[in-house]
Parts: C-alpha cells; structure tokens; sequence
C-alpha cells in the first residue's frame, strides 16, 4: 500500500515556514530573530503560490525558506540570546520578591553595550562565514563605509549611544589614513546629499557617501535598532578590512590614538601611524610615531657607489659591441598604443596617455592653508591623500595644523569661500582678537599667494591635473562641478563639449534663424512672411515674359492656377494689411513695410529648414511603411523603443535650449 500524502508534509508547504513558526522553532524573541537573519544574510522569499503554502496565509505573511532557519539552529549566536534571555529572567524574579542585593549582583554580570560598551557576543565568525575572501568584503565595503560615516555625524541619543559614534568615526578616520598612505583615493564629488568618495583599493572600486558637518536632526519615524544592527555587523566588518589593509602595507595596527588631541578637535591628527618599509616618492621612509626618517647616510652613500659602477660597466659593454649588432636589433618606439572602436559608432573607450606627472603627488609642492568658514574636515583629508603634507588652518577649526598663522610666509595658496566685500577697509580697530574679526581688510591679500575657492581642489582631483587658479577666484563664477562617475554617452547632452558640436542640424538653423531676428527687431514669423512676400514679388516680375509665350497664354494658365492659391493670396494680404497698419501707428514708411526684402542668407536659411522639415516627414513616411511588414509584437517593441529614444532626444534638447539661453544672456550682459 503506497504511503498516504498528508497536507502541509511536502512540496511547497515543507519548503516554507512563516516567520512565526521560525520565532517558536528558534525559541527567540522577535528583535533577536531579526537581528540574527540580519548578520546571517537570511531575508523573506515570496513564494509562487500563497495559498499552496499555506491556506490561512495573508497578504502580510512573510516566509522563509526552511532550510535556512534549520541552519540557524546550530548558531553559536544563538546560545547567547537564550543566556540573556535567561540571565533578565532571573533579575525580574528576583526584583519581583523584593531581594535588591542578588538583583545589582546579577545585572553586574549582564552586559550592557550601551554603558558598558562591552558586546555580549563577537561576530568575528559571522564575518569569516559571510567572506571567504578578503575581495568578498571589499565588494561589500560600499553600505558598510556610508551607513558607519553616517552614524559616526549622529548626534548621541538612547538609541544611538555615544559609544558607537565613537566607535564609528574611529574605524572611519583609520581607514581615511589608509587611503592616504596608500594614495588610493580617485575622485570625490559635492551633491546635495554629500560628499562621495570613490577609492580603488586592490583593483576594486568603492563609492561611499559622507554626510556634511551639520547638525542632525533625530526624527522618530526611522527605526534605529534596524539600523543599529546593521551598524553592529559593519563595524566588525570594517575592523577586519582596517587590520588586513594596514597590514598589507606595512602598518601596525590599531594606530596609536591621542584621546586628547581628539577632544581638541585633531580627528586625523589624533592618529600616530608606526610601520616600515613605507615607499613614498621613490623612497623608503620608515613613519614612526607620525614621524618620518630617512635612510642611513653611509648606507645610501655605499649603494650610490654600487649603483655607479654597475653603470660604467654597462657603458663599456656597450661602446665595445658593432654598429652592425646595434642596428639588428629592434629600435623601442616611443608612442603608445590607441584603442580604436572596431564598428563606427561604438562605445569610446579612455585612451592611455603618458603621465608627465603622477596624480597622488598633485599637491605635494604646496603648503596650503583653509580659512575658517571653508570645511576643513573634507578638504585636509583630500588633500593629504593627494600629497600634501603641509596644511595649516585658524586655531578655532581644532588642533593637528601644520601652522594657524595665517601671515606665514611659506604659505602658497589659501582657499577661501567667503564673499567678495566692496566696502574700504577701516584703518582703525579696537584690538579685539574674536572669532568673526578678519586680521585683513576686506579684499585685502597676501601679496605671492594664490587664492582659490574649494572647488578648484574637487575639479583638480577628478581631472588629475591642477586648474588654472585664475577660473577659481574668490567672487568669480565657478564652472559647472560635474559628476565624475557618469560617463557620457554617443548622442546625450554633454555640459563639457561646446553647444555647436552637439546640436542637431534643425536647432543650428532655428537658433541662426533667431539671432537673425533678433538683428532685425522681429520674430521668425515675420522674416517668413517678408520671405513670402518677396518671393510673391519676383514672381510677379518674372510673369511679364515666359521665354516667348505670349501674354493670352500667361493669362489662360493664371486662371488654371488661381483656384489653387487664393487661400495663399488671401493670406498673403491680410498679413501685408496687417504689416501696413503697425508701421502706419510706428510712424514708418508704409510703401517700405509692404515692399520689405529677405537678405539672401536668412532666405537660405529657411529655405534649409523647409528641406529639413521635407526630408523629416520623408523619412517618417518611409518609416512607417517599414513598420508595415513587422509583426504586432516586434511593431509596439519597436515603436516603445522610438517613444524612449523621442523622450530622451526631447530632454537633451531642452538642456540645449537652456544653455543657448544662458549663453545669449551673458553675452548681452558683457556687452
């Protein structure tokens, strides 16, 4: 007799389990069993057929597989949760008969991470499960680097304590210190929501956002024990990415820190790195205690002479072979090799380039100082990752400065954002020394230094090379900052190429047209009607001979045709009326405002866009005859495909327009 199928044993319904039953299975409360799925990597599967599943289930039913929750029965984690369980169990009892001694001698054993700071459990084997390979967790480093920046700016709440922002910001500025060793910084980019930051580390490229150092304001409708468990397993992440990049190389790790530099505002400079073998610049330099040393002088002065002989010896071999040998062999070009797109219109790929000079080192030459209300935090870190090592800033931004006098003469560029003052400066003070007194008149300047606003360190950074200081002067208009991580496509808008290269032929003539309107004092409207006027007068001129027809003839076929173009006369006469009457109350001639002529190039210009227009609703035409031998499936993916590349042309248009606008504008107010 075969085995009878009972409901709920197989198929579906054994695959599954709802979340209650995984809460009664697992013996947990409902904030464990979401933080265990949370660092486990376990989320909720919807399956094909709800009521297969289960026959009560509703819309709100969440379910699992069931094989992943019978995989969190043999968590270690889980012992841990049922021990506290049981450990507050024992202090409410122990409170509900009133013995207060064995109640503080038992929550003296609980730990608290919020006092205490104290996890009551590690997660170092959750993250070795989760990444077997370290380039595992550097693809996963992107929400860990943004959620840890983010909370490391949060104000301390009771959901947030203050232990783990401390913890946060850290783990962050350890890893800032890395990429400014390692210089593996890329590009970075102002937005509304942040700064992003892009660094390549081992190959692989990470984004993550930082919010601005403005005061954050604590809502109630976001769910911060989520987002704390989150923060939890991101920050045994990063610990762990922390020990394997100092490591690598040739960090000690965790750095020194100076808890009273970091009261005082040091952030960075709170950090002593200890390490050897740290190249930079082509030479090793060992950083001990934040200090650098250079090699031994005798040391360096035996390998120069080692170095040297090595050299004479190669001379001499090559001063003693044939000319014949030099000529056989194969002469090193110096040019590079092109990446050619293989069929026209392809993707254009980045072309190599030799580099004159190299991007980590952008601002090594430079000393640098920041002026009290620009953000000090975003530009000291850019900057050092970029190779300056000497930045100075006031007093008032907090301590780690290279100089707060801002009078120092070593001084080569100051990045200032405050607004240009046109009032004279006074020549009397009172000699108070506050926050907001400037030590200089307004507009006065440090003669032998250049004066930039911080975009011209973004812009530089993202095109590795230093722009002209001059387009970054304080109170002049900046360029546009573009995103550095959206590459430009074949036919999209592009703000970087001039407007002439990427408009299409038909805006080229409209905007040609409309300059030459705008010359003559009129609309388009009307140098069409001059147009249709003019070419009405040539007509008529040219009727009194037809190469031999006689004037009977001309007048036969004028009866032909005039059926055809009385509604083109009638027109033609209201306008000409029209025209009459404005240059009677203008004071203008009116013979002249009837008999006005086109000049030959606007006439060849809307004579180009009435081909243009023809040759549109030609091609049009043939179009949607093409369309006729499709079939109905490939004729709506086709047209659903022409209604998208329309939407996307339509757009970059107006960002044409816009930009044509903008362009005229400043144009007239040059003028």
């Amino acid at each position: 007799m075969a085995k009878i199928k009972r409901k709920g044993q197989a198929g579906q319904a054994r695959n599954y389990i709802t979340r209650t039953q995984a809460v009664k299975k697992l013996q947990l409360s409902l904030p464990d069993f979401r933080k265990l799925c949370i660092w486990k990597g376990i989320y909720p599967r919807e399956p094909r057929n709800r009521k297969k599943v289960s026959k009560s289930a509703t819309a709100s039913t969440t379910f699992y597989y069931t094989k992943d929750i019978q995989y969190l029965l043999h968590e270690p984690l889980l012992q841990k949760f049922r021990d506290q369980k049981a450990l507050e169990k024992k202090i409410s009892r122990a409170l509900g008969r009133g013995d207060v001694s064995d109640a503080a001698r038992l929550e003296r054993n609980a730990a608290r991470p919020d006092k205490t700071g104290k996890p009551r459990y590690t997660l170092n084997h959750v993250i070795r499960e989760r990444y077997p390979t370290f380039i595992d967790a550097l693809r996963d480093l992107d929400d860990c680097l943004s959620m840890l920046f983010l909370f490391a700016n949060l104000p301390s709440t009771t959901a947030v304590p203050a232990k783990m922002i401390a913890r946060c910001e850290r783990l962050c500025l350890e890893f800032e210190h890395y990429l400014i060793v390692s210089h593996s910084l890329r590009k970075s980019f102002l937005s509304i929501k942040g700064i992003y930051y892009q660094a390549n580390i081992q190959g692989e490229d990470i984004l993550w956002l930082v919010p601005y150092k403005f005061n954050q304001r604590i809502v109630g409708d976001v769910d911060f024990r989520i987002m704390g468990t989150f923060v939890e397993f991101y920050m045994t992440l990063l610990g762990f990415v922390n020990y394997r990049l100092y490591t690598s190389v040739g960090l000690k790790y965790p750095p020194k820190f100076d808890q009273l530099k970091d009261d005082q505002g040091a952030e960075l400079g709170a950090f002593a790195l200890e390490g050897v073998n740290i190249a930079a610049n082509d030479e090793t330099k060992t950083i001990t205690n934040g200090e650098e040393h250079g090699p031994d002088p005798k040391v360096q002065a035996e390998v120069d002479k080692l170095v040297q002989k090595l050299r004479d010896e190669a001379d001499e071999k090559d001063a003693g072979e044939g000319p014949a040998e030099e000529e056989s062999e194969e002469q090193p070009s110096d040019g590079i090799d092109k990446f050619e797109p293989v069929a026209p219109g392809g993707d254009v790929l980045p072309q190599p380039s030799h580099s004159s000079s190299d991007p980590s080192q952008l601002f090594s030459k430079f000393t640098i100082f920041l002026s009290r209300e620009t953000p000090r935090q975003p530009l000291e870190f850019i900057l050092r990752a970029f190779g300056c090592k000497r930045i100075g800033w006031d007093s008032v931004l907090g301590e780690g400065a290279f100089t707060t006098d801002e009078s120092d003469p070593s001084i080569t560029h100051q990045i200032v954002d405050r607004p240009v003052v046109q009032a004279a400066a006074s020549g009397e003070g009172d000699g108070e020394d506050n926050q907001t007194a400037q030590k200089l008149g307004p507009n006065a300047r440090y003669p032998g230094r250049v004066y930039v606003q911080p975009q011209w360190v973004w812009d530089s950074v993202n095109d590795e090379e230093l722009k002209g200081p001059e387009v970054y002067a304080p109170g002049a208009q900046l360029p546009p900052h573009l995103s550095p991580f959206v590459k430009p496509t074949q036919g999209q808008y592009d703000p970087t190429v001039p407007l002439e290269e990427q408009q299409t032929e038909g805006e080229a003539i409209d905007a040609q047209l409309e300059d030459a309107n705008e010359a003559h004092g009129g609309d388009e409207s009307d140098v069409e009607n001059d147009m249709d006027v003019a070419s009405d007068n040539d007509e008529e001129e040219d009727d009194g001979d037809f190469g031999g027809f006689s004037g009977e003839d001309n007048e036969e076929e004028g009866e032909k045709e005039e059926g055809s173009e009385d509604g083109n006369d009638e027109e033609t006469a209201t306008l000409q009326r029209q025209r009459e009457l404005e240059a009677e109350i203008a004071g203008k001639s009116v013979h002249g405002a009837g008999q006005s002529k086109v000049d030959a190039k606007t006439k060849a210009k809307l004579e180009a866009k009435r081909a243009l227009e023809r040759r549109k609703k030609q091609e049009a035409e043939d179009l949607e005859r093409a369309k006729g031998m499709l079939s109905k499936k490939k004729r709506k993916l086709f047209e659903q495909m022409q209604y998208t590349n329309s939407k996307k042309s339509a757009e970059d248009m107006k960002l044409r327009q816009k930009r044509r606008r903008l362009e005229k504008e400043k144009e007239r107010a040059k003028a």
